[in-house]
């Protein structure tokens, strides 16, 4: 009888703390962003094809997310500061691991050339470009070869507040051409453009960047190894049974020139 009642007792603590646990839901974690359509968006449903990978990702290991859109330095800073549980998506950059614990790779970038069809580029290497003027976002990083160049007026940039402005000034020939992720760019460039205009632009097949991007993980916060492994291992479930891949669209396509089209740059 009394072996009776101690197992019963048990029971019941255990009932009331997987009750107490059910109720209390997922647990609730910030993760700052910078707006980059069309992986974070904060005025569309879901924000994003990147946010709505992390937050699926999060909440099969019972977690909540919530993003919060910020300019993108603040974002870092807000993070690195323990103000959120991380910040999304950035690429990697060897001083950031001072602030943070990188998550494996959440995606492939690829940063291409985007100019006006009717004034084709062709170019090989960075110094093939030093004659044009290059459009940029301020807040942006290209890659440390394009940066440098950039930054010794090896190449000639002329840095703009978005890439919304870019593409208007690509559109009335204030530039020649500008980087841009390919898929943002043409998210960008629908966007914000209509059919006529669109149809005028076009990427050059060379990438200027091929990168992969991270979520960060403030270094000195007490749940950072936590969420970084609970993370890591969701993600990772993802890609191996195929769900992963049905969040992102199929790549843009180019309306390329022929290579017989294109003019060379001057030497």
């Amino acid at each position: 009888m009394l072996t009776n009642l101690r197992c019963s007792t048990v029971a019941l603590v255990l009932l009331l703390w997987a009750g107490a646990l059910y109720a209390q839901g997922p647990k609730q974690i910030t993760i700052s962003v910078g707006d980059w359509p069309p992986f974070f968006v904060e005025n569309e449903p879901g924000q994003g094809t990147v946010a709505r990978l992390v937050r699926d990702i999060f909440a099969e290991q019972g977690y909540e997310v919530t993003f919060h859109f910020l300019p993108w330095k603040r974002a870092y800073r807000e993070a690195a500061t323990g103000r959120h549980d991380a910040t999304a998506i950035w690429m990697h950059a060897e001083e950031r691991e001072t602030d943070f614990i990188y998550s494996d790779a959440v995606m492939q970038e690829q940063f291409v050339l985007f100019y006006r069809k009717a004034e084709p580029i062709q170019w090989n290497t960075l110094p093939d470009l030093a004659e044009l003027t290059l459009g940029g976002s301020n807040g942006y990083s290209y890659g440390p070869e394009f940066d440098e160049a950039a930054e010794q007026n090896i190449l000639n940039v002329e840095w703009a507040a978005s890439a919304e402005l870019n593409f208007r000034k690509l559109l009335y020939g204030r530039i020649d051409a500008f980087p841009e992720e390919i898929n943002v760019g043409y998210y960008i460039l629908r966007r914000e453009t209509d059919n006529g205009q669109s149809s005028q632009i076009t990427h050059h097949p060379k990438p200027i960047l091929e990168n992969e991007s991270f979520l960060l993980f403030p270094r000195n916060e007490p749940d950072t190894a936590k969420l970084s492994q609970a993370f890591n291992q969701g993600l990772k479930s993802f890609r191996e049974d195929g769900r992963y891949q049905n969040y992102f669209e199929t790549r843009p396509q180019a309306s390329l020139q022929s290579q017989h089209d294109k003019k060379k740059l001057p030497n």
